[in-house]
């Protein structure tokens, strides 16, 4: 319980530590003028309190990740307590944070365009090529597990019932003015998933449950095929939206086109981060102690086919009793649903953002979004398994792209980009040494020639990014 307390206590405390250093680091002025004000449109660009906009952009980044993908890194053992502490902190909340304070800077722009002012048209092509199709993923996984999820709750009505209705909820809420639909509906089910976090929470601290201790004799990976799961780089991969995720950065235009001045940064994007990683270490934390220790939650989870979401149901429905486990499935239900809406906005703005489309027109953005759910509903139909690991990679992929854009953005703005510097080459070393180790790419299993390649290849990316960086400083506004 001591490790647990010590990184929610350190969680907590980087907010209000780290979080102001950020502020100062990347110059924040509560009189610059901001987006919201100088390109409103009623649509898109429009103020909203910053209580809203801090549970929409928690909403929208959240998803399942914070609670199934930390199940399922919790099956690595404590050790994972280390990884959703300090990747939040150091990786995760400044990626999102200064990654959202240059989204304001450049008047909320999407993410792909923002990146090629900093690391060239080469990097920027890729990119919106990579982000769309990351997003139209992203929209897929998060149609298919809140049906799989609804049609175990009401059997009664069919899973492709349940994936047409949330097709068509998503189909609306990316027309409709961010304010009428995701402005109302979205902070009641930002409660509801911090309400389960913390009712979670108050169980495992006054029950009789006994979370794990990071010692020397368990600083090891505790998977049953640990040759097949390698701490590194599967545990960096398996927890992403509890530590660090590329998807974040793609949602941050949304809520930086609706922010009421630059001092909001730190809680909307910031804060929003350091609670989902505090949400990922309740729920770490919570299948540890519930099933008496990490042996416990692998055999638990093998024998109900390593379904996270079956953990979800039987953790919440036996210590928050029937309503507050119904409240638990809803903010499990309610947060896939949330982030996969605002994956395809985030792609209709991007494409609109391309080809430079005022979004005004119904009719204009009928003709972006089409196109895009069409892709969507094709992709519902590919095997599950392959869609979600791909998923995984491409997500954390998408973030080393930004973190270079964050390192030379501070660079050039001759601030310290040490600080973001290191996490680049870090997670550009964890993306391309997947690649090698990982049976979806290369296979080459936890070889030593397999984390040479990854290092090798870690080299050559970081030199060419910065390479493609030089050339772009003509682009910097």
């Amino acid at each position: 319980m001591i490790t647990f307390i010590i990184c929610l206590s350190l969680l907590v405390a980087a907010y209000f530590i780290y979080g102001r250093y950020l502020e100062r680091v990347c110059g924040v002025d509560a009189k610059a003028k901001v987006p919201s004000e100088t390109l409103y449109d009623g649509v898109d660009y429009l103020p909203m309190p910053r209580w809203r906009t801090f549970l929409i952009q928690l909403l929208n980044i959240a998803g399942v990740g914070p609670i199934f993908g930390a199940i399922m890194g919790a099956c690595f053992g404590p050790i994972a307590f280390l990884w959703i502490t300090f990747g939040g902190i150091f990786l995760g909340a400044m990626h999102d944070f200064v990654s959202g304070f240059i989204l304001i800077r450049h008047n909320g722009l999407s993410l792909p365009e923002v990146i090629g002012k900093y690391l060239g048209k080469g990097v920027q092509q890729f990119i919106r090529i990579f982000t769309i199709f990351l997003l139209i993923l992203v929209g897929v996984v998060f149609m298919r597990s809140p049906a799989s999820l609804l049609h175990g709750m009401i059997p009664d009505i069919g899973y492709w019932w349940w994936m047409g209705i949330i097709v068509v909820y998503y189909f609306i809420a990316t027309m409709l003015p961010v304010d009428k639909l995701i402005g109302k509906i979205y902070p009641l089910f930002g409660a509801a998933l911090l309400f389960m976090a913390f009712g979670l929470l108050a169980v495992i601290l006054i029950g009789d449950y006994s979370i794990p201790e990071l010692t020397a004799d368990n600083w090891r990976n505790f998977q049953p095929n640990p040759e097949k799961l390698p701490i590194v780089p599967t545990l960096f991969i398996t927890i992403a939206c509890g530590a660090i995720s590329g998807f974040h950065a793609t949602q941050s235009p949304l809520m930086a086109r609706c922010l009421n001045n630059e001092k909001e940064c730190r809680m909307v994007f910031y804060g929003s981060m350091i609670s989902e990683s505090i949400i990922a270490l309740i729920w770490a934390g919570v299948a540890m102690a519930f099933f008496h220790g990490t042996d416990g939650l692998i055999a638990a989870l093998a024998e109900h086919g390593n379904d996270a979401a079956w953990a979800v149901n039987h953790i919440s429905t036996t210590t928050l009793g029937i309503f507050g486990g119904f409240l638990a499935m809803l903010g499990v239900v309610a947060a896939p649903i949330t982030s996969g809406d605002t994956a395809y906005r985030s792609a209709r703005l991007i494409v609109a953002d391309i080809f430079n489309i005022e979004q005004r027109s119904i009719a204009k953005r009928l003709a972006i979004a089409v196109p895009l759910f069409a892709i969507g509903i094709v992709m519902t139909f590919v095997d599950f398994d392959v869609i979600w690991r791909y998923f995984a990679w491409a997500n954390q992929t998408l973030s080393v792209f930004t973190l270079w854009m964050i390192v030379v953005y501070l660079k050039q703005h001759k601030r310290n980009f040490w600080l973001a510097l290191f996490p680049a080459i870090f997670m550009t070393y964890v993306c391309l040494s997947f690649m090698f180790v990982s049976n979806q790419f290369f296979g080459m299993g936890p070889t030593t020639f397999a984390y040479f390649c990854g290092g090798v290849t870690t080299l050559v990316f970081s030199v060419l990014i910065l390479k493609f960086a030089r050339n772009a400083k003509k682009n910097i506004a």
